[in-house]
């Protein structure tokens, strides 16, 4: 579960009321597409408030107390164009995204956590054509196409398991919505930076109890999760008619999200940074055991994560092939080297619970993610060369 939740909810005002303390070093256009993004605790500082369409590269150094994350937003506010997560004080990434000309938002958001920074952001035509020509439009059409076949595979999954789910745990059978509750989710898991690019749906399925912002409505795995594994003691358990209620709006909000993505396409950029950011979410939220922080099975969602991120990589690896050979290489070794550390902690049919976990196995898993997460961050930058 990605933390922006009041971000995106808050997407349809932000032209209105909230460009709260983001600033513009320049008012002029950044020429060469690339942009500084400067992350305090309290404002979003971009060198320029327009670029011109085409390759656009904003460098984010946080320089504030917490991580943070950046954003740029659809003209609706909405939807995510692009996004870099787990942006540590002192650290500073790149987000590379190919963006045609239009209105925008930038984001920045100082602890993960709240409202966010935002601004509305322009960029102007260059006369530049997007699309690509010869052999690469080829490679290029095979990858987003291979992409949208899988999201819907996984997608018609998880609206198969979610169905089960739902019956089991309106059923009152608790023992098997426990056992289809790991199983299904992978799905989820992932496609899960596809889910949250619709804005709307991730924090009405996936919010976690300890993101949840004053006045928001807990809906969603997270909540039934609690239910299905209580804690010892100060829980009350949801009634028949409250159990019927979250369930019924999970099953709608997996039909909407299956619905969305029979049509969705897809870009390169927005697969490389999608497979990088999957990786971000096992590395906020999975090797910790924030995740699952109930039923404790926080390696299944590990496992897709990691499956989505190579599946996205793998369909890119034919471009970055002929691009960068090295970094193919190198991004294909450490995802090997990443799964055979997971393999470790395979139970069964599944995993362990992280509970089961020592501090060496957690870090050996967490040293295996930040091995890749480096290399995988210059893909999208390698294949829009």
């Amino acid at each position: 579960m990605n933390r922006r939740l009041s971000l995106l909810l808050a997407g349809p005002v932000i032209a209105g009321t909230t460009l709260v303390g983001c600033t513009s070093n320049s008012p002029s256009g950044a020429g060469n597409g690339e942009l500084t993004v400067t992350s305090t605790a309290t404002e979003c500082q971009v060198s320029a408030n327009s670029a011109p369409s085409g390759t656009v590269v904003f460098k984010v150094k946080n320089t504030g107390n917490e991580v943070t994350e950046f954003y740029l937003l659809a003209s609706d506010g909405l939807r995510i164009v692009g996004e870099i997560e787990n942006i540590t004080p002192q650290l500073t990434r790149d987000l590379v995204v190919q963006v045609p000309p239009g209105k925008y938002y930038t984001s920045c958001k100082p602890g993960m956590v709240g409202n966010g920074v935002q601004a509305a952001f322009t960029v102007t035509d260059s006369g530049k054509k997007l699309e690509a020509t010869g052999d690469d439009k080829a490679l290029i059409t095979t990858a987003t196409g291979l992409y949208a076949s899988y999201v819907k595979d996984q997608t018609d999954k998880l609206l198969s398991g979610t169905e089960s789910f739902v019956k089991a745990y309106k059923a009152g059978d608790f023992d098997k919505a426990r056992a289809l509750y790991a199983p299904t989710r992978i799905y989820w898991e992932r496609i899960e930076t596809v889910a949250e690019s619709f804005g709307d749906l991730d924090p009405s399925m996936d919010a976690r109890e300890a993101d949840l912002e004053p006045g928001q409505k807990w809906t969603g795995w997270h909540k039934i999760e609690k239910d299905l594994w209580p804690p010892k003691t100060g829980y009350t358990a949801l009634t028949a008619a409250e159990r019927n209620s979250v369930a019924d709006q999970l099953l709608k909000d997996t039909r909407t999200l299956h619905s969305r993505t029979r049509t969705q396409t897809y870009t390169v950029d927005g697969m490389g940074n999608g497979s990088k950011g999957l990786l971000d979410e096992v590395a906020t939220g999975k090797v910790t055991g924030e995740e699952e922080t109930w039923s404790h099975t926080d390696l299944w969602d590990f496992q897709g994560n990691v499956d989505g991120a190579k599946v996205a990589f793998e369909n890119l690896r034919p471009i970055l092939t002929k691009k960068d050979p090295a970094l193919e290489t190198s991004v294909a070794t450490k995802f090997t080297a990443l799964q055979k550390v997971l393999d470790k902690h395979r139970k069964g049919d599944g995993f362990k619970l992280y509970t089961e976990l020592s501090k060496t196995e957690i870090k050996e898993l967490s040293d295996a993610v930040n091995a890749l997460s480096e290399p995988l961050s210059k893909v999208t930058a390698a294949v829009l060369k």
